[in-house]
């Protein structure tokens, strides 16, 4: 699926890891289903060069679009770059001047970023890029973000009602 010098992501079940997808090059295919990968900003233990590993056709995905966001609004499901990778996170607060607040389920954690640190969350599903929200609309499997994301609209909606 991939050829050589193709910039794909590559997720890692390993503990503190998992759920995050680091930016990578393939550098060969190995066989069928494996590929030698060297990621972009994980370096090696001694620091010598970047990361170069095996990787499994099913931890690798290519590097998802560009999608231009001028703002994010709360509840909504964002992918933060944190020490060096990508984790999904929900957006808990707007804090103004680009910052917003963000929840982590996998660790149960906050932690604020900056607009230019956060990208919108897409899933790779079918051979094809999907924003949860849209995989919710169509009837796909979104998962349980894209039931969270659903939720939290609804509950925003009834919210604002409830106020007025």
């Amino acid at each position: 699926m991939f050829c050589p010098r193709t910039r794909v992501e590559v997720s890692s079940d390993e503990d503190g890891f998992a759920g995050a997808w680091f930016a990578a090059t393939v550098i060969e295919k190995l066989d069928k289903d494996k590929y030698l990968i060297e990621y972009e900003s994980l370096r090696n233990d001694d620091d010598t060069e970047f990361l170069r590993e095996v990787a499994d056709t099913l931890h690798v995905r290519p590097y998802p679009p560009n999608c231009v966001v001028d703002s994010f609004k709360a509840f909504e499901e964002v992918d933060a770059l944190y020490n060096d990778g990508w984790w999904v996170g929900t957006i808990v607060k707007v804090l103004g001047k680009q910052k917003y607040k963000v929840y982590f389920r996998g660790t149960d954690e906050e932690m604020v970023f900056k607009h230019s640190d956060l990208r919108k969350h897409q899933d790779w599903i079918d051979g094809r890029w999907v924003i949860p929200s849209q995989a919710v609309m169509e009837g796909g499997g979104g998962g349980t973000g894209s039931c969270f994301l659903l939720l939290a609209t609804v509950v925003s909606l009834f919210g604002d009602a409830a106020s007025h």
